[in-house]
């Protein structure tokens, strides 16, 4: 990771986790839009478009891509930006590995950090569906540097819980102003109104850190099985499903988190990146995780359920990041934009030698 602070651009090698790029931009106070987890690759991330806590501030991860190197099936390098390789350069951004090996990346920077105002806050699950209507329009007219996911999950041991809390079932309210942390502060109080929460957890952290909160649920070694859908809004019907699925985990480490879209990265055109879904305002991840082979049925079924109660709310859209393998889904992933990539695929890759992906079919 190569950054430069004067033109706010950093260079980024294809094996980078987002713990990487983390490290060497916020030594200049300065960030790309990522993902949640520390320890995600920046490649997989970026080509299938990637957001976090930042995009709504600064659009996805692929929307402050500037350009990038990429090997071609043929051995082929080529520079792809808004001025070479046209073609290939939007497909890069949300197509997935399709069309090439990308070996070098070239972001632009945002101010952000080293510190920012974020956290948990946490209530307990009887008021899950009272505060998720709040947060509804908590987040209808909160301020673009705000984002707040909900999770439900139980409990992880974090330390400004009461050990009697862990491991039951809670609703998580995760939250980080991109902005000054006086502005911040301001902008999260509200959240404290939305319930009567158990233990809150706001407060001014390093980004990096916050960056890294997330990554011990995440542990290598455990068996994943994920269900997505996106919204534009979270109606009374799909709370009530949410909090009655959410009632019903089928593993202690098993959640449903419901990320909080739109502000910059609705501003974006739907045809202007291979990414389309510009008209989201929320993405449910069923994140369902176990440990042993035969919590295998319980588990993909709990998910399958789930997913298949929450579809008539959904846009039939979805982040190709987050499809399972088992699923396809590609034309929910491209929409509109199918047709146009296939036919980049045609051209750069015609025989599909790129094809153990989410995959494009040549045109």
């Amino acid at each position: 990771v190569r950054v430069d602070p004067v033109t706010r651009v950093a260079v980024v090698g294809p094996g980078a986790t987002l713990g990487d790029v983390d490290h060497e931009t916020q030594a200049y106070g300065l960030a790309v839009p990522t993902g949640i987890n520390s320890t995600t690759g920046i490649a997989g991330l970026t080509l299938g478009g990637g957001f976090g806590w930042l995009s709504r501030s600064f659009g996805l991860t692929a929307d402050n891509l500037i350009a990038a190197e990429v090997v071609t099936a043929e051995g082929e390098r080529l520079l792809c930006d808004e001025n070479n390789n046209g073609d290939l350069f939007w497909a890069t951004r949300g197509g997935g590995g399709n069309f090439g090996i990308v070996t070098s990346f070239e972001f632009k920077l945002h101010p952000v950090g080293p510190e920012v105002f974020s956290g948990p806050i946490v209530f307990p699950f009887d008021q899950a569906g009272s505060v998720l209507r709040k947060y509804r329009e908590f987040c209808a007219s909160c301020p673009e540097e705000l984002t707040v996911w909900a999770v439900i999950r139980d409990a992880p041991p974090l330390p400004f819980l009461a050990p009697e809390v862990h491991g039951t079932r809670v609703l998580i309210l995760a939250a980080l102003y991109s902005g000054p942390l006086d502005a911040g502060e301001k902008a999260l109080t509200s959240l404290r109104e939305l319930g009567q929460p158990i233990a809150d957890g706001f407060g001014p952290y390093p980004f990096a850190g916050f960056q890294q909160a997330f990554d011990p649920l995440l542990t290598p070694g455990a068996r994943n099985y994920w269900k997505s859908h996106n919204f534009t809004e979270l109606s009374d019907g799909l709370i009530d499903i949410l909090v009655d699925y959410g009632s019903r985990l089928p593993s202690q480490q098993s959640e449903i988190f419901v990320a909080q879209m739109g502000g910059a990265t609705n501003r974006v055109a739907s045809g202007a990146t291979a990414y389309p879904h510009r008209d989201v305002e929320f993405i449910m991840n069923v994140h369902t995780r176990w440990n042993t082979s035969d919590q295998d049925n319980v588990c993909f079924a709990w998910a399958r359920q789930f997913y298949k109660a929450t579809e008539s709310f959904a846009t039939g859209g979805v982040y190709v990041n987050f499809i399972s393998e088992d699923e396809d889904r590609i034309q929910g992933a491209y929409g509109a934009n199918y047709e146009r990539l296939s036919e980049v695929k045609a051209k750069y890759d015609p025989d599909n030698f790129f094809s153990v992906n989410q995959n494009v079919s040549p045109g």
